[in-house]
């Protein structure tokens, strides 16, 4: 169960944040399997990419890592029918919007 809410939570922050961020659109059923392809891209990518790219985030003091999320979510975006993304700065954007309202949910929700 706590599952399932973790995941409506994660289309509805994906919802909010394509409403503030110029350059993204989404449906909600895009939303919906948006958090679903998301959280599978995070779970099985990006630890390999944080791996491989460690020297950069290290030299960077960990900002690349925000680059990363923007190639995930414009990864997700072109796997999901529903949901678009205008380009690589738009994707940056709605990383960081998209961070801060999924912590603001869970912060919330515990």
């Amino acid at each position: 169960m706590k599952i399932f809410f973790h995941w409506l939570v994660s289309a509805v922050a994906i919802y909010l944040a394509a409403l503030v961020v110029p350059g993204v659109s989404v449906t909600p059923a895009g939303a919906l399997i948006g958090a679903v392809v998301l959280g599978a891209l995070n779970l099985l990518i990006r630890p390999v990419l944080f791996v491989l790219t460690l020297p950069i985030t290290v030299l960077t003091l960990g900002l690349f890592s925000l680059v990363i999320n923007a190639c995930l979510v414009l990864l997700a975006a072109y796997l999901v029918p529903g949901f678009a993304v205008a380009g690589f700065w738009t994707a940056l954007l709605f990383a960081l919007v998209l961070a801060v309202v999924n912590g603001v949910f869970h912060a919330w929700s515990e």
